[in-house]
């Protein structure tokens, strides 16, 4: 008995540690989501009202980890009974990142900034309006927040499906669920803070000490560009994780990339980068002219 129970300890030691590892490769693969993830949750809640921010942060968390406890038992589904599918759907998920990377592009240098003030004037005024529902427009907000995430979320757990494919089941779910879990945990903890990064700047700037005054003035300079950083940040590691994806989804692809890496010497890591993210903008680039044909196609039919 004593044996078979240090036996039992041993294979959950064992799986503990396969565990971590791929917890750990992961994480790492699925980081390139995240930049993007905290830039678009964060400017979701803007328009909210300040006093309402973190309880529209907080029900978008919740929404997070219900769009979570549906993307993983389907991954689980899908790693049990049709294994095949996983790499096409990675696939599919890295298309869509380089999608979404390079519509970003496109939109930044195809709209003008006259268009963007344009916008957020006609926000502003809207929620001015005391005719305007600010419940149905914070439950809109809400709403849309919890799509974005379940499309982000579909990346990550796809991501790291694509991990642990080849381990035990009790791997892949103590692996997608952790990382479901502290994704979510960090990426509204840090939205939280990044949304409030303003209001502390500002409670700062009025204490009496001079160090405080110069931390908040220095914080409510920095919070625009933090979250201009994280945004090209993201629409970057968009092209890379992507661009990464297709790379070792595609044969020829991968192939090209590691002739290119064998002769770069010490600089194969850069190689290699550079790769992703040129392979990430084409990709990108033919998905964008694709969506918009077939929106013209659909348009033109329905006249």
């Amino acid at each position: 008995m004593a044996s078979s129970l240090l036996a039992l300890l041993d294979d959950i030691a064992t799986t503990l540690d396969d565990v971590a590892l791929l917890s750990k490769v992961a994480a790492q693969k699925t980081t390139g989501v995240l930049g993007d993830d905290l830039a678009l949750n964060a400017q979701q809640v803007t328009g909210v009202a300040a006093e309402r921010e973190l309880p529209v942060v907080w029900a978008v968390g919740k929404g997070s980890l219900v769009n979570k406890a549906i993307l993983v038992p389907a991954a689980l589904a899908i790693s049990a009974w049709a294994p095949w599918a996983v790499t096409p759907l990675l696939m599919v998920g890295g298309a869509y990142l380089c999608f979404e990377g390079f519509e970003k592009l496109a939109h930044k240098f195809l709209h003008s900034d006259a268009e963007d003030a344009a916008q957020h004037e006609a926000l502003t005024k809207a929620l001015k309006d005391p005719k305007t529902d600010l419940v149905a427009y914070e439950r809109d907000k809400i709403r849309g927040a919890i799509r974005t995430d379940f499309i982000l979320s579909a990346e990550i757990i796809a991501i790291t499906l694509g991990t642990v494919a080849t381990a035990s089941f009790t791997t892949q779910l103590l692996v997608l669920s952790g990382i479901a879990v502290v994704m979510t945990i960090g990426v509204y903890g840090l939205v939280a803070g990044i949304v409030k990064i303003d209001d502390a700047g500002l409670w700062l700037s009025r204490k009496s000490a001079a160090w405080q005054q110069r931390l908040g003035r220095g914080m409510l300079v920095a919070a625009p560009w933090l979250m201009k950083a994280l945004s090209v940040a993201g629409t970057a590691a968009m092209f890379l994780v992507g661009g990464g994806i297709l790379s070792h989804g595609l044969p020829a692809a991968h192939h090209a990339s590691e002739a290119l890496q064998a002769s770069a010497g010490g600089l194969a890591w850069a190689v290699s980068l550079g790769f992703d993210a040129a392979l990430g903008l084409l990709a990108g680039a033919a998905c964008l002219i694709i969506v918009n044909l077939i929106g013209k196609l659909r348009a033109t039919s329905k006249r």
